[in-house]
């Protein structure tokens, strides 16, 4: 089957529409419903309910997807690893979260990059459930995730530690103040929540909770107020006034894990690679 149908189904899935979908894929619209009519047509099922401006997924529709993802996913890991061009002797799939590509992984593969001129990469950034379900599916060889996984299947090895600090716009607040005035809340694991709840009680009043720190940095930045973020993310913001840290409040520490499959706890590349981490 043409793997296209599968890219142009997950993207209708994602976007919700068709016009959109083609302008993405750099098709027409016309395609794009030709596309998913033969998917439609190939499976016997109808995996959208079509109404004007409104495109929503079947159940159909919400059962493949996930098989799309893993169809789409493994071809582009066999023709990365098959279809390696003579200057590349090997191949490595990573994923890791948006947050952790800000606070670490972008220095570490940057690093990788340049040390391993033979190395072929490729990169996905997801959230940590999904790259962890495809490292199982061997579709991923590593996945960079707050929260280690708990299976047999998989090695959770520590990598970093990522301290989480309380820093506001407002120079001279105090920690009660920060929790009030404008609080962003990010959500940084389940550890994080239980030592963020002892510290702030029933004083914590976000403006927002958000699941990502790189987000709430940025509307931070632009809309003032105090959030708990990576150190490694604010420091540059530290070192030129425009944040500052909030005296009194705790840094809660959080670590970065490195995932992969237990048979390949031995792989020499990987040892290789984690230890530039």
């Amino acid at each position: 089957m043409d793997i296209s149908l599968f890219k142009t189904f997950l993207c209708v899935a994602r976007v919700r529409h068709f016009g959109r979908a083609a302008d993405i894929l750099f098709v027409t619209q016309a395609a794009v419903s030709a596309r998913i009519k033969l998917l439609e047509g190939t499976l016997g099922v109808q995996l959208f309910k079509r109404e004007r401006n409104n495109i929503q997924l079947t159940p159909a529709g919400e059962r493949l997807r996930k098989h799309a993802e893993t169809i789409v996913s493994g071809w582009e890991r066999a023709r990365l690893e098959v279809a390696l061009e003579s200057g590349f002797k090997r191949s490595l799939a990573v994923g890791t979260t948006n947050d952790l590509w800000d606070i670490c992984v972008m220095s570490w593969m940057e690093r990788v990059y340049t040390v391993h001129q033979d190395l072929a990469l490729r990169l996905e950034v997801n959230n940590a459930e999904t790259l962890i379900a495809r490292v199982i599916d061997n579709l991923l060889d590593l996945a960079f995730v707050f929260e280690p996984p708990t299976t047999a299947e998989l090695v959770a090895k520590p990598l970093t530690k990522i301290p989480l600090q309380l820093v506001t716009t407002h120079a001279s607040i105090t920690a009660e103040e920060a929790l009030h005035d404008n609080y962003l809340l990010v959500d940084w694991g389940s550890s994080f929540s239980v030592s963020h709840a002892v510290f702030a009680g029933e004083r914590c009043m976000p403006r927002m909770h958000c699941s990502s720190g790189s987000a709430a940095l940025d509307l931070l930045l632009s809309k003032g107020g105090s959030c708990y973020l990576a150190r490694q993310m604010v420091q540059p913001h530290l070192a030129s006034g425009s944040l500052h840290l909030v005296s009194g409040a705790p840094v809660i520490e959080r670590y970065a894990y490195a995932v992969f499959r237990v048979e390949n706890e031995s792989n020499a590349l990987l040892k290789e690679v984690l230890t530039k981490v």
